[in-house]
């Protein structure tokens, strides 16, 4: 409905769960019509993805996702961000140092976004890097993430896309593109 109010007051929280990587509430909201609703959501500390290029190719991760079934699936580096004082960059720089072994001489904030709005409250801030080199030392995703290095040819970004059911991904190509098409 046209110019109807549709502010609202949060009026109370109920902690339905604490975890480990993210914790879960039953929130009260007030509007102006005097009615509550509840709803649950899910609070996480959000994320960094990065869209890594090289003169030729867009650097990938293929990992498992056992909460969709896949075993495969194809997507940006990325990584949740750590709680506390780490900025959203440093967290991209991090995890493209962990996933895939390398630095970036450049970093373009891209677009901060929600992945989910209907109950989650995790922020995406994905990033494009550019002039990778090796990063110094070993790198380590993690004990618990099985990571296989994909390089992806830019000259066949449409085959991409048939091969990403990832958001973040998606999203993060598109945009690149855009900006390739479009520099600023």
């Amino acid at each position: 409905m046209s110019g109807e109010d549709r502010r609202f007051e949060r009026v109370g929280s109920d902690l339905l769960h604490d975890g480990r990587i993210l914790t879960v509430t039953n929130d009260h909201f007030r509007f102006p019509d005097g009615k509550v609703v509840d709803r649950e959501i899910v609070h996480t500390s959000g994320a960094a993805a990065i869209v890594a290029i090289d003169d030729d190719h867009v650097w990938l991760v293929r990992q498992p996702r056992e909460p969709i079934d896949d075993p495969d699936s194809l997507e940006v580096p990325a990584g949740r961000l750590d709680p506390g004082d780490e900025s959203p960059l440093h967290s991209a720089q991090r995890e493209l140092a962990e996933e895939i072994g390398k630095v970036a001489d450049t970093w373009t904030p891209l677009k901060m976004y929600y992945s989910s709005v209907g109950f989650a409250t995790e922020a995406v801030h994905l990033f494009l890097a550019e002039g990778l080199r090796d990063a110094e030392g070993e790198h380590d995703s993690g004990e618990d993430e099985r990571i296989e290095i994909v390089r992806w040819p830019l000259d066949d970004l449409e085959g991409l896309y048939a091969e990403v059911s990832d958001s973040k991904t998606l999203l993060g190509l598109l945009l690149y593109e855009r900006l390739r098409r479009h520099p600023r």
